[in-house]
């Protein structure tokens, strides 16, 4: 997931995650004050949990501004700071900096977000140790004990899944119709598409993956990925049938190629690329802790539905979306 005190990404993935955030609240245990139903922290106790002096907290506050504001931290006056006086006197039986008339507190995710870039606190250090572990057992027990699958677990995967299929068959078709190859032609042309989209063969798509020789590639895909591969096969399919009919024999591999360069360098391909590219390098890190260096450039943080898409109530093992889909045929053939 990379370090988290020099990664804003890596920062975003963990505070995103409610799952996980949920989790490291609940193992953590830090006492703060409770306001609005909330667990709220002043500079003084964040200073004082992390063992360094407030003008530490001030300077990581002044650098990360935006930030800490993303995630929570914020400035009460007027009401709002009565409010919280109120509450603390009436729970903890002692004032809140008695007298002043603004206060600056930090919600649970901006406490996290202070541990993930206190660079010179051991308390931060064991703090981002265990954030690590959590992230990864929350992810992993949500997926159902391996990640290897967690693709199929989004609504969208199955219907992708089987329309790939079909255009794959097309594809396969045009090359055994048009193209003048043996056998290892389907081997050649279906890695040379696996490189346009991905920069990286099946093999280094499978060592990053940590797949196994028996493993399926397209079964670990998401569902935007399947889509453009099945927009690469039925648009190179037809290509290949129009530069057949064209030349009035089959195609040589030289020829087969132009069109494969003409195909993927068409401006159209750029925005599809750019999302699959995304989609594929920023899940992969977070979910399968897996990192795609070609699509080392596309990586940004994951939102918040990406992280219910995946593993929350809406999601679902494969197994069970295939039932669902054979009680439904089920049903249709009755009527």
């Amino acid at each position: 997931m990379g370090d988290l005190t020099q990664s804003l990404i890596s920062r975003k993935n963990v505070l995103n995650n409610d799952y996980a955030v949920f989790e490291i609240q609940e193992q953590l245990k830090v006492e703060g004050i409770l306001y609005d139903d909330e667990v709220i922290f002043t500079k003084q106790q964040i200073a004082s949990y992390f063992e360094v002096d407030t003008r530490t907290i001030e300077r990581y506050m002044d650098s990360n501004q935006e930030e800490l504001k993303e995630n929570g931290y914020r400035v009460l006056r007027g009401e709002a700071l009565k409010s919280l006086k109120k509450q603390s006197k009436m729970l903890y039986g002692t004032d809140i900096n008695v007298g002043t008339t603004i206060l600056g507190i930090f919600s649970f995710k901006a406490f996290l977000n202070m541990a993930m870039i206190i660079s010179e606190s051991e308390k931060a250090k064991e703090i981002r140790s265990a954030i690590l572990n959590i992230v990864i057992d929350v992810i992993n027990k949500k997926a159902g004990g391996s990640t290897k699958y967690i693709n199929q677990r989004d609504e969208d995967f199955l219907n992708s899944w089987f329309s790939e299929e079909n255009y794959r068959k097309e594809f396969t078709d045009a090359l055994n119709s048009y193209v003048d190859m043996g056998n290892v032609k389907y081997a050649i042309y279906t890695n040379r598409i696996y490189k346009d989209i991905f920069k990286e063969h099946a093999h280094e798509y499978k060592h990053i993956l940590r797949l196994s020789n028996n493993d399926r590639i397209r079964d670990t895909m998401y569902s935007e990925v399947l889509d453009l591969i099945a927009s690469y096969e039925v648009g190179l399919a037809y290509e290949l049938k129009i530069g057949f009919e064209l030349k009035g024999s089959k195609l040589k591999s030289r020829e087969v190629d132009v069109i494969f360069k003409k195909f993927h360098d068409h401006p159209s391909r750029k925005p599809l690329l750019d999302k699959a590219r995304n989609k594929m390098a920023s899940r992969d890190l977070v979910f399968r802790d897996a990192l795609h260096l070609q699509l080392e450039n596309y990586i940004t943080p994951l939102e918040k539905v990406e992280y219910e898409r995946f593993l929350g109530e809406k999601s679902k093992e494969l197994q069970d979306r295939l039932k669902e889909a054979e009680d439904v045929f089920k049903r249709l053939k009755e009527y």
